[in-house]
């Protein structure tokens, strides 16, 4: 791919759309905002980004028109990252919102924390480990990113997993499937190694046969 990489960033009322897309930017996608499926043929690439609940951001993007699409465009293996709800959002259901129905690409719910004397939301810095995805590309071993959640999913597949976290429990902090990854930190709030982290996935875009465990 010689030209900068058409990412659409999805819009479903998610209120960091603005930090997401300059995040992307500066790491050399060119963004366009996606608040209807008529374009998604243009773009090399899907982020769907968030901040809500489990249960507004589905309805939003049913609403929307984009639900469907967002599952075909998975279910084709196209890249995408999820970052935060995008990233639960690919499961089946969240403790967060009971009845409501994830996308159920992958197999598996979310859930909310639940250790004694944990003050939730999980807010702050935190260090991954055991990260073996792309998208950790040439950063140290124990890096640190910054997350805002009150839940995390569960993977029922845990060779998905690509990298964890401990918060009074040791979680999923992201997954990758070929193309598709999902990371529950915010890496447009995570300073250079979170830029680092979308540089990857750009790479990624434009070397879609490299290893999904290259770390």
């Amino acid at each position: 791919m010689s030209s900068a990489p058409n990412v659409g960033l999805v819009d479903y009322g998610s209120g960091n759309l603005r930090s997401v897309g300059k995040a992307l930017e500066a790491s050399g996608a060119k963004v366009t905002l996606l608040t209807h499926p008529a374009r998604l043929d243009e773009l090399d690439a899907l982020v769907v980004p968030g901040v809500g609940s489990f249960g507004n951001c589905a309805s939003n993007l049913r609403a929307s028109g984009l639900w469907d699409p967002l599952l075909e465009w998975l279910r084709a293996g196209r890249p995408y990252l999820g970052i935060c709800l995008g990233y639960q959002l690919l499961f089946e259901s969240s403790e967060e919102s009971p009845g409501v129905q994830g996308l159920g690409y992958l197999a598996g719910k979310v859930v909310r924390f639940k250790a004694r004397g944990l003050k939730i939301p999980h807010m702050g810095w935190n260090t991954l480990v055991a990260a073996k995805s792309d998208l950790y590309q040439d950063l140290p071993d124990a890096t640190s990113f910054y997350f805002v959640h009150s839940y995390h999913p569960v993977p029922a597949d845990e060779t998905l997993v690509s990298a964890r976290c401990e918060y009074g429990e040791v979680f999923a902090a992201s997954i990758s499937r070929g193309a598709i990854h999902a990371v529950q930190f915010h890496p447009e709030k995570s300073q250079s190694p979170g830029l680092a982290v979308l540089k990857n996935f750009l790479v990624s875009i434009e070397n879609p046969h490299a290893s999904a465990t290259g770390h």
